[in-house]
Parts: structure tokens; C-alpha cells; sequence
């Protein structure tokens, strides 16, 4: 399959992913936000969709959180079998933030600052939160530096020993 075959089936799974997400979180649903290699356009056919799901309120923990969302939504998505027949063999790989949590912030979003999606954003919540972030980091100099199909952070660049810093 070539890379724009592959990529058409992915967005087959991500908009009913979406509509699926819509119709069960509702007034819940804060924002969903594609990460990782589909977020950067970089995806192949055994990519996972990493995906972001910030609701409010969540089941507390993970495994609850988990499991309401494969109950709804993983478990309803017919285009994964269709995708698997045409050579795209991928997962749902999600995280669940509720709205405090995520403006409590998280390393997962220094990424997300260069790569992230969105596929819903009421209000503009998260696309708030990453511009903030993203002002911090141009602040303190941050880069995000890539070697072969990996990369690392310089956070601070003139970072002295003992130095604290906040992001």
C-alpha cells in the first residue's frame, strides 16, 4: 500500500473515532487531539493513533477511564477491520486528562507543542494550553533536536548546575 493509501484509511478510523467520542463523552468532551507519528504526518501502516482525551469529568483512574472508552468507542469502530483488510494494522492508543489535569500540564505535551492534531477543541482549551507552553519554551530557549527518526530536548540551553526551573 502506498503512503497516501495508508493515510486515507487512517482518517477513515480517526472520523469515526471522532463521531464515536462525540457521541458518547457529549458535554463532556473538552478536546480530542491526535499526537505521536500521525500528528507529525510521518505514519506508516503499523502506526498507532495516539490520542489525547481530555473529558470532565473522568472515571478516577486509568483502568476506568480505559474501559469506558473502549466500551464506547474502540469496540464500535468498524473501520478497524476494514483498515486490517487493506494492510493498515494500527491500535488506539489513548490518554485521558480531565480539564484540571491537563492544565496541571504534563512532559507528554512538550511534543504535542510541534505535533499535535486537533480534532475537537471547544473553546480552544488545549490549543490555549500548548500556546503557553509553547511561549515558555521560546523563553527559555527550547529546542527539539532530531537525530535520524529520533529527537530529544534541550529544555534550557544555558541551564546552570543546581539550576530549577519550571515549565
Amino acid at each position: 500500500m502506498s503512503g497516501g493509501d495508508h493515510k486515507v484509511v487512517f482518517e477513515a478510523v480517526i472520523g469515526e473515532i471522532v463521531d464515536l467520542s462525540l457521541a458518547h463523552y457529549g458535554d463532556r468532551l473538552v478536546s480530542l487531539v491526535l499526537f505521536g507519528s500521525i500528528g507529525r504526518g510521518s505514519h506508516g501502516p503499523e502506526s498507532d493513533i495516539d490520542l489525547l482525551v481530555i473529558a470532565d469529568p473522568l472515571p478516577r483512574g486509568r483502568l476506568l477511564r480505559v474501559s469506558e472508552f473502549t466500551a464506547a468507542v474502540e469496540d464500535g469502530l468498524t473501520s478497524l477491520e476494514r483498515a486490517r483488510n487493506q494492510g493498515v494494522h494500527t491500535r488506539v492508543s489513548p490518554i485521558f486528562k480531565t480539564r484540571s489535569e491537563a492544565a496541571a500540564g504534563s512532559p507528554l505535551f512538550l511534543d504535542m507543542t510541534e505535533d499535535a492534531r486537533m480534532l475537537l477543541d471547544r473553546d480552544g482549551f488545549f490549543e490555549k494550553r500548548l500556546d503557553l507552553l509553547r511561549a515558555r519554551l521560546k523563553e527559555l530557549g527550547s529546542r527539539r533536536i532530531w537525530k535520524g527518526g529520533s529527537w530529544y530536548w534541550i529544555l534550557k540551553p544555558d541551564l546552570q548546575p543546581g539550576e530549577v526551573f519550571d515549565l
